[in-house]
């Protein structure tokens, strides 16, 4: 049986996003130089809510971009034989820039690390920090998000299921849970 915790809802998503912007453009000293670089998929639509965000608090526009880390999961070979690619638009140099890449939710570490290859493929910027709405722990390599939303505990059977109007026509946070369904029963 599936059962779904709602850990945030709708206005917490929005506040917390909120709460990020204010803390880029605090942390950065202002915009100037400042992009954002959504990874794909939940990452691009995170970083265009920042960004407009840090337009009604600043007044300025700042460049946002869409990247695509398949070729570079130190995974690839087990996700699929032959992975789809998504085009990454990042259509402005970071030379020198800093660049605060977006995801939805760091677990290992190994979807921001793959991000991490990826854009400095696209030049050497001044500063590279990560921002997650979702922080459920579990980290295998030595990366933490500079800036995080909401840090949920979770176990390693559970799922974190984040859904933006965007891309899943509503917005919220749940954590899923198979109860009545134990390993050994997968073993039979």
């Amino acid at each position: 049986m599936l059962h779904q915790t709602e850990i945030m809802d709708e206005a917490a998503v929005e506040r917390a996003l909120m709460r990020i912007s204010h803390q880029i453009i605090e942390k950065n000293h202002g915009v100037a130089r400042l992009c954002l670089i959504g990874i794909r998929t939940r990452g691009v639509p995170l970083a265009r809510r920042i960004a407009e965000n840090i337009k009604k608090i600043d007044g300025t526009s700042i460049p946002v971009g869409e990247l695509d880390i398949t070729l570079y999961r130190d995974d690839l070979a087990r996700i699929h034989p032959e992975p789809r690619l998504n085009a990454t638009n990042v259509p402005f140099p970071i030379e020198d820039w800093n660049v605060v890449l977006v995801d939805d939710v760091i677990y290992t570490g190994r979807t921001a690390r793959a991000a991490l290859d990826a854009v400095t493929r696209l030049g050497r910027a001044a500063r590279i920090q990560l921002c997650v709405l979702i922080d459920r722990g579990h980290a295998e390599l030595p990366i933490k998000a500079t800036y995080v939303g909401k840090n949920i505990p979770t176990a390693k059977s559970e799922i974190v299921s984040v859904r933006l109007t965007e891309t899943d026509g509503q917005t919220g946070v749940r954590i899923l849970k198979v109860s009545g369904h134990t390993q050994e029963q997968d073993k039979e």
